[in-house]
């Protein structure tokens, strides 16, 4: 089992930036695929940003390039996504994510995740 709690969500003005984190604890950490998706009101949950085991490799959402940045922490069990330049439509609740599969580009659909957290609510006001 690995249990992750994000943190970091919170209210910002359009352009402004926020720093989330996803704490884990459980299984080896570094053994696992991290992800950050996202979920609108009235939406799917989509796919944010993926990063690999060892850090090296992401892969983003191509709206959010550029904008946000993935990037993780092992001796410490955390994940981290930077937002900058916020938009309004980046408006949703937040969710890491882990999976026990190897890396690649495509680790974008939600049933390749084995474990979530409950969620970090981002608001951007215009």
């Amino acid at each position: 089992q690995v249990q992750l709690v994000e943190s970091g969500g919170g209210l910002v003005q359009a352009g402004g930036s926020l720093r989330l984190s996803c704490a884990a604890s459980g299984r080896t950490f570094n053994n696992y695929v991290m992800a950050w998706f996202r979920q609108a009101p009235g939406k799917e949950r989509e796919f944010v940003a993926t990063i690999s085991w060892s850090g090296g490799r992401t892969y983003y959402k191509d709206t959010v390039k550029g904008r946000l940045t993935i990037s993780r922490d092992n001796a410490k069990n955390t994940v981290y996504l930077q937002m900058n330049s916020l938009k309004p439509e980046d408006t949703a609740v937040y969710f890491c994510a882990a999976s026990s599969r190897p890396y690649y580009s495509g680790n974008t659909d939600p049933t390749m995740y084995d474990y979530w957290g409950q969620g970090t609510q981002v608001t951007v006001s215009s």
